[in-house]
């Protein structure tokens, strides 16, 4: 039974995952107070407001800066439970890990938490994290001892140098749980899901399920693809499971929300069937040797695609199922709805029409 609570928190509203959590909690009657840094940009908040009009639920926005230590304070005034999904998300081309990753991410999280311990009206707070806090490379998944990895494992292999996304995910949910241990009044759930696909609230979205699916269709794999595999969930099943996270009073520890592996030769396989042949979808994996110059041109270093190039990755999503109640649409699903999204928007065009 979940239980709809009071005015509830919301940070990084406009993001592509909390787009759909503000649309799930105002569409069941919760008022809330959502932060972003601008709230008076039509570009980053429009979808938001548009979202509200129809709703049972009322929305307030707040401006809000993860490196701002009292940042939070107004927006939380009243909430019971706080969502923190803001967390900078930049995978490729990172150019200073530091100031660009780590810092925003593992500072915003103290300085919400801090708030949290400053207003007596929390109860709860849901962290964001990600698989990624679970391993660094598919390649660890051979000292773990199991042929999948669950809430049990963390990443020991990534750092500022090597993953330092990954490495950003991972000390922020450690400082959450250290901090949640130092009191008593609030308590935290973590969700932690692997690549979010599915359609966008907003086609100004720059999460980086997106830019996966758009080099789908801009051929940026038109000779083949490399042998990697991807732990795939549906962003409107991830905005489900953090309601349930925060509204189901037994929900507790850590949740991995994977539906399941795909490689990219398959996910292009998935949009062929569906799209035909009007892009130019991977028909064959290619080469390492080849996959490793392709990663030199992404800017991701030869030392990540080695440690992930030919390594399967599953994950064990059986607790969000039993302690949340999770059924996840297939990742196909996720793959079909994503790509005709930005097809709808003109974010990809077919090879006929360029």
């Amino acid at each position: 039974m979940l239980h709809t609570p009071g005015p509830v928190l919301v940070t990084g509203a406009n993001g592509y995952v909390a787009s759909w959590l503000v649309k799930a909690l105002l569409e069941r009657g919760v008022d809330v107070h959502a932060t972003v840094r601008d709230p008076a940009d039509p570009e980053k908040t429009g979808h938001l407001r548009a979202i509200a009009q129809g709703a049972s639920g009322t929305l307030s926005l707040f401006r809000a800066d993860l490196l701002d230590p009292a940042g939070f304070d107004r927006a939380m005034m009243e909430c019971t439970l706080v969502f923190h999904t803001a967390s900078p998300l930049i995978v490729r081309n990172v150019e200073d890990s530091m100031r660009d990753l780590v810092e925003p991410a593992t500072r915003g999280t103290r300085h919400v938490l801090d708030a949290a311990d400053r207003a007596p009206s929390v109860g709860r707070v849901v962290l964001t994290s990600s698989i990624v806090a679970t391993y660094g490379d598919a390649a660890d998944l051979e000292d773990v001892g199991k042929d999948r990895f669950d809430e049990s494992h963390w990443n020991t292999t990534s750092n500022v140098r090597h993953q330092p996304y990954s490495y950003s995910k991972t000390l922020s949910e450690r400082l959450a749980w250290e901090m949640a241990g130092r009191q008593d009044r609030w308590d935290l759930v973590a969700v932690n899901p692997g690549l979010v696909l599915g359609p966008g609230l907003s086609r100004h979205t720059k999460a980086e399920g997106v830019l996966v699916m758009r080099d789908f269709g801009n051929g940026y794999y038109r000779f083949g693809a490399p042998d990697l595999e991807f732990a795939i969930v549906d962003v409107r099943d991830v905005a489900e499971a953090h309601v349930r996270a925060g509204m189901l009073p037994d929900a507790n520890g850590r949740h991995i929300l994977v539906a399941g592996s795909r490689t990219l030769v398959k996910i292009g396989a998935v949009l062929r069937s569906h799209f035909g042949d009007d892009f130019p979808f991977p028909r064959r994996t290619v080469s390492n040797t080849a996959a490793l110059m392709l990663a030199s041109r992404r800017g991701i270093p030869q030392s990540v695609a080695k440690r992930n190039l030919g390594y399967p990755l599953r994950f064990d999503s059986g607790r969000a199922n039993d302690a949340l109640g999770m059924s996840f649409r297939p990742p196909e699903e996720s793959i079909v709805d994503h790509f005709q999204q930005l097809l709808d928007d003109g974010l990809v065009k077919p090879m006929a029409s360029r």
